[in-house]
Formats: C-alpha cells, structure tokens, sequence
C-alpha cells in the first residue's frame, strides 16, 4: 500500500544581505542571522526544530553544527549537505520530505556560502574531478579555450540556442539588464545598480557572447526557510502567513548529456524532467504562474531554461523576451530579486534565497517589487 504523505509549509524564511567576498564576516554569523530570522519570522524558537539540514559546498565536515550550536545544543540531527549551485534547494527537498513523511513536524533548512574572489575552480588536484565527463563533452563539441569553464558550458548553449533557433546575443543581454534592474528595488542583492542594455553589452568580456555583467558573482551570505507539517501550522496559528510547498522535484541528468549538444550539456533536459513532475503533481501549467525565480548563472542559462521549464514554446525563448513577458506588466515575472546575476550566488545559500523571494511575493510582502496578483 502506498505510503499517503501528509502536507508541508514554509512557516519562516530569513536571510543576510548577499555580498561580495570580503573575509569581514564568518560563516557562523552568516548562518546565525539567517536562521534567527527564520525562526522570528516562524514566532517559534530553536527548540521547536527537530531535524536542520545545512547546505554549504565551501567549508570543512559539520560546519552545520558550529552554527546551529550557537543556537542551542538540543542534540537534533543536523545533516549537512554538499549539491553544488543546488544545494539549498536540496536543503529544502530533504527537510520537505521529513515532513510529508511524518517523520517530524518541523525542520530547518539552511544554507551558506564564504567564497573566495574569481571563477570557481576544483580544490582538489590529487581525484577525479566529478565534472570530468562534462568538461570532455565540453571539449569534443565546441572545444576549450582560456576562459572559465562554467562560462563556457552556459556559453556554448547560449551559442548553439541562437544558431537553431534565431535568438541573438542581444537577448542575452537583456535578460541581464532586467535582472540588473530588478536588483535595485531588493535591499539583500549584492548590487544594485541598473544598466542600459549598452552598458551590459559592451562590458568586458568573459566567453563567447557573455560579458561580465551576463555572470554571477562569488557572494558571500545566509539564507534558511522553516518547513513544518499541517498540524504544527494549526498549533502556532501560523495559517496566515504558512506557505503550502505543492510540488517540489529534484532531478540529475539524462543520457542527453552525452550527445554533443552545448544545450543538453548545460542540464536542459533536468530541468525538463524536473518541471514536468512539478506541474503534474500541482495539477496546473506553467500558464498559472506569475513569478518565477530562476537560476541565472550566466544569462544563456536563463534563456535556455524558458524553454525547459515551458514558460515559452521550444525554440522560441528570445520571443518571450522581444514580447514584453519577462518582467512587470508581462505574462510572467521572471527573478524579481535579480537572480543570481545581480542578487549573487553564495551556493549553499541560494536556493533558500529563491524560496525566501517568492515565500514573500506570495504573502505580498515585497513592497516596491511585488509582482501584482500572485
């Protein structure tokens, strides 16, 4: 007999302002004042949670109990977790999940970064580097060349996306102008300072059509939601302001990685999978949604992703763009916070960060940001 998994909210989110990497504040303040905010926001205090899972890709074993000991040692398992650009939306997966379950009535998720200032590069030299099919693929399509290898993977699919579909690197840009711009109006985004699409153009260069003002930035920050069953919600009288999760996936690649298409080797067909299993489970289309929040490592990837997650037709990403529907007074709102590109991307902290962003336009709390209707 299956299993009947019972419902899950996000009672609480938190989070520090994102900024550029500067060694002036530790991870434990970092993750201290994210989840302090969360459990304010809850109305509960520490000795509410049952489990923690913490997400953080740069840091030693168990740096998820030497922030939340600062909380409390009230002997929870604090599970730590290590998913790359995904790992506070893993966070969140797994604290969901213990919850539908009814393993526990209430668990934190966490996630923080302190990063280092430039590209991201491998820490170890002495093992196999886990993107090493990846960085073969990448060399037998397009092959490599002096410049970021993340740059050149999302490059390379922004490249190819012209090439069979007719978008240009125009559209690229603009993807990064409106996210830059959106940036403004959020007090926690690294930058906030708004360009004209010139400006974004003709910034210096990273890879191929992507210009330095088209990349994330390394950030250093905190973000953490509360996750908590049905029951604790009715108990804390937190119905007002608990966010019901309807449909989370997490998904990896498919064999589609390994047919020498830059697209595919971005992770498109993951993210298809994913999108496809959370509208089915939700019981609607991508035409209910009014706001989105995107992983927009590089402006390709955002491009690409319209596509995946069905916003637009295939092949017809760059149309969404030239039609107006990307940002306020279109069909959708896409990053509002200013996504990664402008928000930043500590990457242990970013998923929570999105959820923290639309946790918020649901309730409407985001003042001069807020997406009319959600």
């Amino acid at each position: 007999m299956a299993h009947k998994f019972g419902k899950a909210y996000v009672v609480g989110v938190g989070m520090t302002k994102f900024t550029k990497p500067n060694g002036l504040t530790d991870y434990p303040e970092l993750g201290r004042e994210a989840t302090v905010k969360a459990l304010l926001d809850a109305g509960i205090t520490y000795d509410d949670v049952q489990q923690a899972i913490v997400g953080y890709c740069y840091g030693d074993s168990t740096c998820g109990q030497r922030v939340l000991y600062q909380l409390g040692m009230t002997q929870i398992p604090i599970i730590n977790v290590n998913n790359n650009c995904s790992t506070g939306s893993t966070a969140i997966f797994m604290a969901r999940q213990l919850v539908e379950a009814g393993i526990i009535d209430c668990a934190l998720a966490l996630g923080f970064e302190k990063m280092k200032s430039g590209s991201l590069s491998s820490h170890f030299s002495d093992r196999t580097n886990p993107l090493d099919f990846t960085v073969r693929m990448l060399s037998e399509t397009r092959g490599l060349v002096n410049a970021p290898v993340a740059a050149q993977i999302f490059g390379n699919a922004g490249i190819e996306y012209c090439e069979k579909y007719g978008a240009t690197p125009e559209h690229m840009a603009k993807i990064a102008e409106k996210n830059h711009r959106h940036s403004s109006k959020n007090p926690y985004s690294q930058f906030r300072d708004i360009y004209t699409l010139e400006e974004i153009k003709f910034s210096s260069k990273v890879f191929g059509p992507l210009t330095k003002l088209q990349c994330c930035p390394t950030s250093d920050g905190s973000a953490a939601a509360v996750i908590a069953s049905e029951k604790f919600v009715r108990e804390h009288y937190l119905q007002d302001q608990a966010i019901e999760i309807v449909a989370q996936s997490l998904a990896t690649d498919s064999h589609l990685l390994l047919e020498k298409s830059s697209i595919e080797l971005a992770g498109a067909d993951m993210t298809r999978r994913a999108s496809e299993e959370v509208f089915s489970k939700a019981g609607i289309t991508p035409l209910n949604v009014q706001v989105v929040e995107l992983h927009d490592c590089f402006s390709a990837n955002e491009l690409i992703t319209y596509d995946a997650l069905g916003l637009s037709n295939p092949g017809e990403a760059h149309k969404l763009i030239d039609s107006g529907d990307v940002s306020y007074g279109g069909k959708y709102v896409i990053n509002p916070s200013g996504g990664l590109i402008s928000k930043g991307h500590p990457l242990g902290a970013t998923g929570l960060a999105q959820c923290s962003e639309l946790v918020w336009q649901l309730r409407g709390w985001c003042g001069d940001r807020q997406v009319p209707n959600v």
